[in-house]
């Protein structure tokens, strides 16, 4: 379940005699991840270049983010924007400097560029973000972060504005095809003229190395939905009851894990045949054993009144993860074949959902496991590919109905991970799955864990009905 060339490249005397015999292997890079419980400041003493067309509302809130979150922050721009850093920065210690020349890049390899692009105006000021990271993307730290922040194109009325703000997507998904060689991704962060409240926690997250496997993708924000309570940057999940569906093992029992240790009491549930993993996860991570299959007729009754005995009917977090495969090219699938896997990936997460969804507390969080190839398909997974396509759709249409309730619900779509079930795919399938992504690596379950986990923390209120892509930039369908 290793990538060799990664473990390879770790080794100097191999890089040295790779180089030396000039054969043609590049050694994709490790890639830096936080392994710690979530702290106030993810960013302390990195250093932070920020540029933005012309100063707008955002400018405070990205000052004071990166601020409270311990960045070293550099600023190219005007002196009223140096001004509002240095406001901001100021009471957390963290004042910052103006950026004078690209060369002193050199000297201390920046973490991160963030570009606030939410005030452009006209498609001929996209020249402005072209000549901020022109320059200056040679000189981005190894596992770094590029992020650019924009209004989404939706609500934006001028047709131009609209124009170029769509144009930064394609920008976004195209620079982080060339520094992820390096180990380092690139986001476009939209955010809706009313979300702007939204995107201290967001911001926070995905400049850090909890992000590793997320690059190329759009994160949208909107203020859809109410907030009734304030993001944490440490413990978030305090006090809240997960439910994790398929948590026995892999990327499941990753999950529980990752939700446990920010705080949650985790149900980790699976069918009966899984017992003796499953109750070992939650011995573990002190959560509560529910054995059930979730494709049973009446696995919502029994899920109502675990949760009914044990909470009083009170659930926070729904993540559905369980799911499986049963490949096989479409002239020989059989009808029950068909069949056992839409009801697993979709049919019975909108059957389990109908039930729940009015026991979910206000600020609660739905979680589905989809893939990318419901995105761009797979040879011999017609019915795997139908089904998580169907997830995205099912979360996509669901999102609207629960506003009101302030509840989230969302989508995640991994890649090629490192799991025990794409260790069975043949050597030569798996290098080139991993090679076929900007990253040229597979992901890990930890890298699913911590996005899933941020989605179901309080500080993704902003996000909901999206579908997030962890697959380190794919370059098929993605």
């Amino acid at each position: 379940m290793t990538d060799f060339f990664v473990n390879l490249g770790k080794h100097p005397g191999s890089r040295k005699l790779i180089k030396l015999l000039k054969l043609p292997i590049v050694f994709p890079q490790e890639l830096s991840r936080s392994t710690t419980a979530w702290e106030v400041r993810p960013l302390e003493n990195m250093n932070i270049i920020v540029g933005n067309v012309r100063k707008t509302q955002l400018t405070s809130i990205i000052a004071k983010t990166l601020a409270s979150a311990g960045a070293d922050v550099h600023v190219q721009g005007d002196t009223s924007t140096l001004m509002v850093y240095n406001e901001e920065g100021t009471g957390y210690g963290r004042i910052p400097k103006q950026l004078q020349s690209n060369t002193l890049l050199d000297e201390f390899k920046p973490h991160a560029f963030v570009f606030d692009a939410s005030g452009m105006q006209t498609a001929s000021e996209l020249q402005v973000v072209y000549d901020f990271f022109q320059k200056k993307i040679k000189y981005l730290g190894t596992c770094g972060r590029m992020i650019i922040i924009a209004q989404h194109p939706s609500t934006i009325k001028d047709i131009e504005a609209a124009s170029a703000a769509r144009a930064l997507e394609g920008f976004v998904r195209s620079a982080g095809k060339e520094i992820g060689r390096n180990g380092s991704t690139s986001l476009i962060i939209y955010v809706d003229p009313e979300a702007h409240d939204r995107l201290e926690p967001v911001l926070r997250f995905f400049l850090s190395y909890r992000s590793a496997y997320v690059s190329g993708q759009p994160v949208h924000l909107s203020a859809n939905v109410k907030i009734h309570e304030l993001p944490y940057f440490t413990r978030p999940l305090d006090q809240k009851i997960a439910l994790v569906t398929g948590a026995a093992r892999g990327i499941g029992a990753c999950i529980a894990r990752t939700l446990a240790r920010e705080g949650a009491h985790v149900i980790c549930m699976d069918r009966p045949s899984e017992n003796e993993p499953c109750a070992r996860l939650a011995d573990e991570i002190h959560g509560t054993l529910l054995l059930c299959d979730i494709t049973s007729p009446d696995a919502f009754n029994s899920i109502l009144d675990f949760i009914q005995k044990k909470w009083n009917g009170k659930l926070d977090i729904v993540i559905h993860n369980a799911g499986i495969t049963r490949d096989k090219m479409l002239v020989n699938m059989t009808s029950e074949i068909w069949s056992q896997v839409l009801e697993v990936n979709l049919i019975s997460i909108i059957r389990v959902n109908q039930a729940l969804i009015p026991h979910i507390q206000k600020d609660g969080r739905i979680v589905c496991l989809s893939s990318i190839a419901g995105i761009a398909g797979n040879t011999g997974q017609t019915n795997y590919s139908a089904s998580k396509a169907g997830v995205m759709g099912y979360v996509q249409a669901l999102a609207p109905t629960l506003y009101d309730n302030s509840i989230t619900i969302n989508a995640v779509a991994p890649g090629f991970i490192e799991t025990q079930m794409t260790s069975t795919i043949p050597l030569a399938t798996r290098e080139v799955a991993r090679r076929l992504s900007s990253l040229a690596q597979g992901g890990l379950p930890e890298d699913v864990a911590e996005v899933v986990t941020f989605l179901s923390s309080p500080g993704a209120s902003g996000i909901t009905g999206e579908v997030l892509r962890i697959c380190g930039g794919n370059f098929i369908g993605a």
